[in-house]
């Protein structure tokens, strides 16, 4: 095979997509990686960086499309870096979903007789997400724009309507745009670090209806803030318009200092019969209608009877631990985030759940040392992790606490695949494993699984 150079042209047939939705195709065996792509296109690209065992290509020229291309709904799908697969017919996207969870489980975690039941899709996915986080930049022309950022970079890509949120948020934005332009405010400038408006944080409760902005800040306050507050109360469930301060030279989005503008520093949603307040700094699920399907997968997989005790490690706000307490007999939820254990107690008193206690701490230190102490067992241990997944000590000490039932709820097929192989090594099998679509048009997928103590 001749070498492969920067800038050469080839046309190439897609056979397959990475975790990142890249199409992969081959030329003489090597491999490229092309954006954009999709299993089936037969394309032009151009090679945009080539090493030894395989080049990344630009996607130029769609010879003959894939039978499973269909167009995006989204102008900017392309541009923006959000929804990498946008162009993927929905099916397709489950059954790819179900294959990367499959392939994880085979090739990381060893587990060659395990297979993924279907994933859970939406109904419509579309409009789905209840948190938008838009940046505010400046364009060519001095106006003050909102959209998002473009793939790995943080150019902002103008869009007011996102098609996975609300179709009110363009008019939210809108009224917030205007606002800046009558008191000429600046937008933040992430080069220089000066300006005022950061990005705009919409959040909505679709089971109430009610909705949240909130103006984060290189400041204080926004000029004129009570009139604004005015005209987004128009806006309809509008419940709550906050600020948050953040004057950090960092990506990071949100401050830790909040203010209310006006209304309720608060909204209210309902996931099943359990409601949660959400502020602008809490973690909730952005999608609940399939957050829903997932928990109501954990609460089956856990068995529960009404007699057990029950650990949820890594628990946020306590979405799942509120949720499973209902039928245990004892829940204690463990997350390192104090904000989010005051959510989870608020939440719990909420709902008149009694049966609930939280600690805040590393759930790697906090479960060995109440174990260490206390002694006891756990009947059911749930753990729902970063991306990164478990730390091995933690999952040690689950191998030594021996629950009978271990219910991993996962937002990454490979860490899951890890974890789930060492588990498997101290004594557990791999019962069931329902993956769960909660963010359609990307690549992401979250999943299930039920693990159970092997007979002796």
């Amino acid at each position: 095979m001749a070498e492969i150079k920067k800038n050469e042209i080839y046309e190439v047939r897609i056979e397959d997509m990475g975790h990142d939705g890249a199409g992969i195709g081959k030329i003489d065996g090597y491999p490229l990686f092309v954006k954009d792509a999709l299993i089936g296109d037969v394309a032009e690209v151009k090679i945009i960086k080539a090493k030894k065992n395989y080049a990344y290509a630009r996607l130029m020229h769609l010879i003959t499309p894939s039978p499973h291309r269909v167009t995006p709904r989204c102008s900017v799908a392309r541009q923006c870096g959000g929804c990498q697969i946008q162009a993927l017919d929905y099916g397709q996207q489950l059954l790819f979903k179900k294959h990367m969870v499959e392939n994880n489980l085979r090739r990381i975690g060893g587990l060659t007789d395990v297979e993924g039941l279907p994933v859970l899709g939406m109904d419509v996915p579309y409009r789905y997400r209840n948190k938008a986080q838009f940046p505010i930049g400046t364009d060519k022309d001095g106006n003050p724009v909102a959209g998002f950022y473009a793939g790995r970079t943080h150019s902002i890509i103008p869009c007011k309507d996102c098609m996975l949120g609300e179709a009110v948020n363009a008019e939210i934005l809108s009224l917030v745009l205007d606002h800046m332009k009558k008191y000429h405010i600046p937008a933040y400038d992430e080069i220089t670090g000066e300006g005022l408006v950061r990005h705009v944080l919409i959040r909505s409760a679709f089971a109430t209806g009610e909705r949240m902005v909130c103006l984060v800040l290189n400041g204080d306050q926004i000029p004129g803030q009570e009139e604004l507050a005015e005209q987004l109360r128009k806006i309809s469930g509008m419940t709550s318009v906050m600020g948050n301060i953040n004057r950090e030279r960092s990506n990071v989005i949100l401050g830790n200092q909040v203010f209310l503008i006006w209304g309720k520093t608060y909204i209210t949603d309902k996931i099943g019969d359990v409601s949660y307040q959400i502020s602008p700094l809490s973690f909730y699920q952005v999608n609940p209608v399939q957050t829903q399907k997932l928990y109501e997968t954990a609460l089956s997989y856990a068995g529960l009877t009404g007699t057990e005790t029950v650990w949820d490690l890594y628990c946020g706000i306590g979405t799942i631990s509120l949720f499973l307490a209902r039928k245990a007999k004892k829940v204690y939820g463990v997350e390192i985030v104090p904000q989010a254990i005051a959510d989870a107690r608020r939440n719990a008193k909420l709902n008149n759940i009694q049966n609930a206690e939280f600690f805040v701490g590393k759930s790697e230190e906090v479960l060995p040392a109440y174990y260490q102490k206390n002694g006891g067992t756990a009947d059911v241990i749930v753990v729902d992790p970063p991306r990164k997944g478990c730390d091995e000590t933690l999952l040690d000490t689950i191998a030594r606490m021996a629950p009978a039932r271990v219910v991993y709820v996962s937002c990454d097929p490979a860490t899951l695949a890890r974890d789930l192989k060492y588990l498997c090594g101290r004594g557990y099998q791999v019962e069931k494993v329902q993956p769960v679509d909660m963010f359609g048009h990307t690549v992401h997928v979250e999943t299930v699984c039920l693990l159970s103590k092997k007979a002796q």
